[in-house]
């Protein structure tokens, strides 16, 4: 069995250094570095006194140490890593693209007042969870050894248990419309007869190359996309505890 650090030292990149820097954003908080609302998405203060930091920040904050912070690492943990080691394997930059396109989505949904979320982290790591369900649509799932169902139907039950224990479901549905628009626009419309409008940037290829982020992709351009990788890992069984 594994150490904890080798553990961490396996995890792929992007999905390691955005579960780090979220533990060391409540790190900071709970020991007092900083006023969580000097972070948060405030349109009017990044527009009327320039505080563009917010865009950003707002992303790594998941809430205080708590039993609903430690799930929410752990589907980080779990679900954006086997994305990453999955159907992303070796694409570290279509990887990030999707991340940077599922926050920009999240970042233009919030401007809708109804939607508005002063932190999108969760947002975005649901968004993970719902990739991850249609990439693995028939791997079993048990959520905290109580409700054993296929991964395809993981975000809506877990959307459900939100409503029964009361908590808001306003970041799960973004984190789901988000998840939603990645998917149809990289892999239900291409096998549509459409063509693929969300190809990855050349700049975010040249950033990952630049710092030496992940394996280098394959040498062939014929790459397998989201939805293609993941035939492997489709048949395994996961369990969500808490």
């Amino acid at each position: 069995m594994s150490s904890p650090a080798e553990f961490y030292h396996s995890l792929p990149p992007i999905s390691k250094a955005y579960g780090t820097i979220c533990v060391l954003a409540t790190t900071a908080y709970q020991l007092g570095l900083y006023d969580f609302r000097s972070i948060a998405l405030v349109h009017k203060l990044v527009f009327s006194h320039f505080q563009v930091w917010r865009l950003i920040t707002n992303f790594f904050f998941l809430g205080n140490f708590s039993i609903n912070f430690g799930i929410r690492l752990l589907m980080i943990a779990r679900y954006g890593v086997q994305l990453e080691k999955g159907p992303f394997e070796r694409r570290t930059a279509d990887f990030l693209w999707m991340m940077i396109f599922g926050a920009l989505t999240l970042l233009v949904l919030s401007a809708i007042p109804i939607f508005w979320s002063p932190f999108l982290g969760i947002s975005l790591v649901f968004m993970l969870v719902y990739v991850w369900s249609r990439e693995f649509p028939n791997a079993n799932v048990n959520i905290y050894g109580l409700v054993a169902l296929k991964a395809f139907y993981l975000p809506w039950a877990m959307l459900a248990l939100d409503v029964i224990f009361g908590s808001p479901i306003m970041p799960d549905l973004l984190g789901i419309i988000a998840g939603h628009l990645y998917y149809f626009l990289t892999v239900l419309h291409p096998l549509a007869g459409g063509k693929n409008i969300l190809q990855t940037p050349r700049w975010v290829h040249k950033v990952v190359a630049r710092w030496r982020i992940g394996a280098p992709p394959p040498i062939s351009r014929t790459q397998p996309g989201p939805g293609t990788g993941g035939t492997a890992f489709r048949g395994r069984s996961y369990r969500l505890s808490g």
